[in-house]
């Protein structure tokens, strides 16, 4: 049977009254007094010129002073007067240096156990594990407790744990495994990065992936491919990248074309001036060798060029010369002595 049950409102809190604190006359015209204070601690190279003044309470005011200290850029010093009720003379009550708008501040303070970053840590590094990290727990429990109380040593303990498998006294626990799984699949092997959203494949499919061992296993795996860019690292099962196993066909070298090289052809460099890509010095060179490589003619003692001999075997141009008439020896006829007697 249903019960109405009335519900009460809850009660609403006094508001809070605040008022405006007027700014004492009297503490404001203590400057002098408040400069006096403020150069006891700056000095008179530290201390700058006076930058206003505000009111903290009833007959309470502070004074800002610009501080001119190296290193302390935008800092102010503060200096607090305050007077009694019903008195003239102020007193000073406290002088400090406070930083002001825009002003130069050391880094928010970060705890030695968390100034570690992934991959500060180097060779040589020793990076202890606190006990009571919730990333392990124990890997095996109730020995050393059991054995302690009959007195015996632990040692036993630990060689059992060896033998049985459970070498390691820590495990993953569910908080580490999970920010694991979290941190790789954000990381460059998961399914977001360039690598994966361009690959022919999935790792799922990939015959180079190793699978994780444990709960990591369903959705994780090793990458043993030594040409992919994710080699020896951990990948998800939805990552991929171009040296997938199935990923592609391999073209043949056999069925590709002859090379044909043009040997008659040459390449029209257009008119190329040689003292513009050559310097002149070389130019000179060239020149040089050019001129003493050329043939010279043979002058005759007349000054001019003597005609050369042509070579054995060759055929001269000019006409034969006109044959030499030859006496005849002594007892011998031509045929006109013979025929004029």
């Amino acid at each position: 049977m249903p019960v109405d049950v009335e519900v009460q409102p809850p009660a609403s809190e006094p508001a809070v009254r605040t008022r405006s604190v007027a700014l004492d006359a009297v503490c404001a015209a203590a400057v002098d007094v408040a400069r006096d204070a403020a150069l006891e601690l700056a000095g008179a190279d530290g201390l700058g010129e006076h930058l206003g003044v505000e009111a903290e309470d009833d007959r309470v005011a502070t004074h800002r002073f610009a501080a001119k200290a190296r290193g302390y850029l935008g800092w102010e010093w503060s200096v607090t007067v305050a007077r009694a009720s019903r008195a003239k003379n102020v007193t000073v009550d406290e002088v400090y240096l406070l930083p002001g708008a825009g002003a130069l501040l050391a880094p928010p303070w970060v705890p030695y156990a968390e100034r570690l970053r992934p991959g500060d840590l180097g060779p040589g590094d020793i990076l202890p594990v606190p006990p009571d990290d919730d990333r392990l727990e124990p890997g095996w429990t109730g020995g050393v407790e059991a054995l302690e109380d009959d007195g015996e040593p632990e040692l036993q303990v630990g060689e059992l744990a060896w033998e049985l498998g459970l070498a390691r006294n820590r495990v993953l626990s569910l908080t580490g495994l999970d920010d694991a799984a979290d941190r790789w699949l954000n990381g460059p092997g998961g399914p977001q990065s360039a690598l994966a959203e361009a690959a022919p494949g999935e790792c799922v499919s990939c015959g180079f992936l190793v699978r994780l061992g444990g709960l990591l296993g369903q959705a994780f795996g090793v990458c043993a491919n030594e040409h992919s860019p994710s080699d020896g690292h951990v990948v998800t099962m939805d990552h991929g990248c171009g040296a997938h196993s199935e990923g592609g066909e391999i073209l043949s070298l056999a069925a590709a074309p002859p090379v044909v090289l043009d040997s008659m052809g040459y390449d029209s460099l257009g008119d190329v001036v040689l003292a513009d890509v050559v310097p002149a010095d070389v130019v000179e060179e060239i020149d040089e060798i050019d001129e003493a490589s050329e043939p010279t003619d043979v002058i005759d003692e007349a000054g001019e060029p003597a005609d050369e001999e042509p070579e054995a075997g060759e055929s001269d141009d000019e006409e034969p010369a006109a044959p030499v008439a030859v006496d005849e020896p002594d007892g011998s006829a031509t045929d006109d002595s013979l025929g004029h007697g």
